[in-house]
């Protein structure tokens, strides 16, 4: 929030649907979370299911909670974390690790 900037949420909205589709996870967080908070579940949950699968904790952690709150299944869960750990191991390398 800038201060005496207005929000231009529908700037902010394409902005991020932008970097999620370039590829962004923590755009795709983000964008599941305006998701959300405007109503639409569903979206919401899949984007963040897309920013786990990328490698993103944050959402590999809000994942589990949908899990926990009967949001999505067992198996949509268990996919996720399988996926989630393949980008995180396919991300590492040893010049990383120093």
């Amino acid at each position: 929030e800038g201060k005496g900037v207005d929000k231009d949420e529908k700037k902010e909205i394409h902005h991020l649907e932008k970097a999620a589709i370039g590829g962004d996870p923590n755009a795709r967080h983000n964008l599941g979370c305006v998701e959300g908070n405007n109503g639409r579940t569903e979206r919401a949950i899949q984007h963040i299911i897309i920013a786990a699968n990328m490698g993103h904790d944050g959402s590999l952690e809000t994942v589990e909670k949908f899990c926990a709150q009967g949001m999505i299944s067992k198996d949509v869960f268990a996919e996720t974390l399988r996926t989630h750990h393949e980008a995180v191991d396919a991300m590492k390398s040893p010049q990383r690790e120093k």
